[in-house]
């Protein structure tokens, strides 16, 4: 076994499928506000969200934004492309509210993200959630999709004051789980924020490398394409 008894593991598209998951919530609140009156073409809308979505998230973890901007912004620009709408705050914000609402509800994981959780809780090992997600959404996340008695410790940015990849995040979460620097691996895939911030925070890593399109640019401590690839590991 290796020397590692505690586990920092990212929540959104490293076990729970955000991505999917959004996805569908994002053509049911297209459906939902008859957006269709203002979009001819539905793909319109939905590549737009998704592009302005990423932009947003890695501004976020950068501490660039604040949370409500991220909300408000993530749709106006997307709703912005619609012939004669306008994206104005109390239609951004009820598209906003809904669209979180949709998708605290959805159960989708990632494949292989239960056979792991299963087998790790097996080992003895200690897990603890690290997101940057928002507080009220990740836990309806976690009770929708059944892992919500999975983790030791939820640790979220919103409640450490600092989103990873910062310092200021893992220092948190070393705090709150009472974990040793030295014997916990950190386990994600977003590489900016999961595998660089806990490797300047001094972790050992995984990077779930899931769209292996991009290799990790600095050198991990292992790198997987497959959840299940872990239990080989740990």
């Amino acid at each position: 076994m290796l020397p590692y008894s505690d586990l920092f593991i990212d929540f959104d598209d490293t076990l729970y499928d955000t991505h999917g998951n959004a996805d569908i919530a994002l053509h049911e609140l297209f459906a939902e506000m008859r957006l269709d009156q203002w979009f001819a073409d539905p793909e319109v809308f939905y590549y737009e969200y998704w592009r302005a979505n990423i932009d947003l998230w890695s501004r976020y973890s950068r501490g660039e934004i604040t949370r409500d901007y991220l909300i408000l912004e993530r749709f106006r620009y997307p709703l912005s492309f619609g012939q004669g709408l306008d994206p104005s705050e109390a239609l951004c914000r009820e598209a906003g509210d809904r669209f979180l609402e949709l998708c605290a509800n959805k159960p989708g994981l990632v494949s292989g993200a239960r056979e792991l959780m299963d087998y790790l809780r097996g080992r003895g090992y200690r897990m603890h959630m690290c997101s940057n997600g928002f507080h009220e959404v990740q836990y309806r996340k976690l009770r929708a999709c059944g892992l919500d008695k999975s983790f030791d410790t939820v640790v979220l940015s919103e409640d450490a004051g600092a989103n990873k990849p910062s310092a200021a995040y893992f220092d948190y979460a070393f705090d709150k789980t009472h974990a040793q620097r030295a014997s916990t691996l950190m386990i994600g895939d977003n590489f900016q924020t999961d595998i660089l911030g806990a490797k300047r925070a001094g972790l050992a890593t995984a990077f779930f490398n899931r769209f292996p399109d991009y290799p990790a640019s600095e050198p991990v401590d292992y790198e997987v394409t497959d959840l299940r690839q872990l239990m080989d590991i740990l």
